[in-house]
């Protein structure tokens, strides 16, 4: 299967004697190459949305088939390094280490799985993506030297150099000034393009959401059902 594809997908949690249901029967489904903005007031489940998607949560019940693999089938070793392997994740924030210089930050997570990332040679892609984004004279800076808008495109590389298949972006921008932020959007979406990965991403900003393929909202747990090729 060559998509990400989430049917009825329910998150319950129990409280004392209460129930509380986080997600409601929400399906969506993105292909390779394709990318779907989630937009929805605070607290209405876009984190546990994203963080069962990069099965750092599992769901109460429904089904989450990534490329053909149900990652909750899978023993915990297994999953782990189905994770590692085919999910990239970006966050607000950049999360590089600040003893690290820019080029070491982005080939900490190929240490799981030896020298190559997607056929070619780790270091070979690291640099290639990173002169991609822009960061082609800053291998050696650490993270302190970089603005803002650099530090993000650095994690931006570090999701995927590991050649993943689905990539999650959690308010990517969302502490990046207006021209970083657009820097940003573009880069994710020309990379989701030029990787063939399906990019998701959370985010309460119109102007990114706009560069997706398509948009769905969740508003109390509800998610509305949809595809990222509607848009384009």
């Amino acid at each position: 299967m060559s998509e990400v594809k989430v049917s009825n997908l329910c998150k319950r949690f129990q409280a004392d004697a209460e129930t509380r249901e986080i997600l409601v029967n929400a399906s969506l489904s993105v292909g390779a190459g394709k990318s779907l903005a989630i937009m929805g007031p605070s607290g209405s489940g876009k984190t546990t949305l994203l963080n069962i998607l990069g099965t750092l949560d599992a769901p109460t019940s429904g089904s989450v088939d990534i490329f053909g693999t149900n990652p909750f089938s899978l023993n915990e070793r297994d999953l782990a390094l189905f994770r590692n392997t085919t999910i990239g994740f970006i966050f607000q924030s950049h999360h590089l280490l600040p003893q690290c210089g820019v080029i070491e930050n982005v080939l900490i997570p190929t240490l799981v799985n030896g020298g190559k990332s997607g056929g070619e040679p780790r270091e070979t892609r690291a640099r290639r993506l990173l002169e991609r984004v822009g960061l082609g004279h800053r291998l050696n800076d650490r993270p302190a030297r970089l603005s803002g808008g650099e530090r993000q495109r650095a994690a931006v590389v570090r999701a995927l150099i590991n050649a993943p298949k689905l990539l999650l972006a959690d308010e990517p921008t969302g502490s990046l000034d207006h021209a970083s932020a657009e820097i940003i959007g573009n880069l994710l979406a020309g990379l989701k393009r030029e990787e063939n990965v399906a990019l998701i991403v959370v985010t309460h900003t119109t102007d990114l959401a706009k560069k997706m393929d398509a948009i769905v909202n969740l508003v109390d747990g509800k998610l509305q059902n949809g595809t990222a090729d509607e848009r384009r």
